[in-house]
């Protein structure tokens, strides 16, 4: 009886230790996983990539450290063929796309945010500049009151730290209900450029 019972404790604490490595095991993966899953900031462009060194100091490689919510274009909604690009900076993340001056109005790329709260935001949008630019970019804002369309000039240089320029105050509801669509319809002999978008809650609200 008292072998057995040894047995018993033996292959208790056999059964025990067994479950506590398979939980050490569970743990160590959950760890290795989530490092692994760690986000990492892109790195910045080579001078000799980009045709204006001087502007690599304006690039924003992190888009999750800049205020209010930001939709890089990694994240928006694409429609027809668009190519990456680090050729002109600055740009928000580790590139920006253009449409290659091809299929003009058969493509778009649309930017949807996850507002935290309902109310007014500042949007804004980036992009780069240069001659090669289109200058007359349909924007159009989907928002509480509806939908507002702006024509950009990418050819002339953004105003804010050289790279995001304002679309206009609107009221947005909470969640994922409205968007900024960036088209190409009018743009014939010029570059579309995406690149990220911006939304700022005003203060006071």
């Amino acid at each position: 009886m008292a072998l057995q019972s040894q047995k018993k404790v033996v292959t208790t604490l056999g059964f025990r230790a067994a479950r506590f490595g398979i939980r050490t095991m569970v743990v160590l993966c959950l760890v290795a996983t989530g490092r692994s899953e760690e986000r990492k900031t892109p790195s910045l462009p080579k001078p000799g990539q980009v045709d204006k060194p001087a502007m690599i100091a304006f690039i924003k490689p992190d888009s999750e450290a800049l205020p209010g919510i930001v939709v890089d274009d990694a994240d928006a909604k694409l429609v027809g063929q668009w190519k990456h690009s680090v050729h002109t900076p600055p740009f928000v993340g580790k590139s920006y796309l253009h449409d290659m001056k091809e299929a003009k109005g058969k493509k778009s790329a649309t930017f949807t945010p996850d507002l935290p709260k309902s109310g007014h935001y500042e949007v804004r949008m980036s992009h780069n500049s240069n001659v090669r630019r289109a200058n007359g970019v349909p924007v159009t804002i989907r928002h509480a009151e509806g939908e507002t369309m702006v024509k950009v000039n990418e050819g002339e240089h953004a105003p804010i730290e050289k790279l995001f320029r304002s679309l206009g105050v609107f009221r947005f509801e909470k969640g994922r209900t409205g968007s900024v669509t960036i088209g190409t319809s009018g743009t014939e002999g010029k570059y579309v450029i995406v690149d990220s978008v911006q939304f700022l809650p005003v203060k006071g609200e």
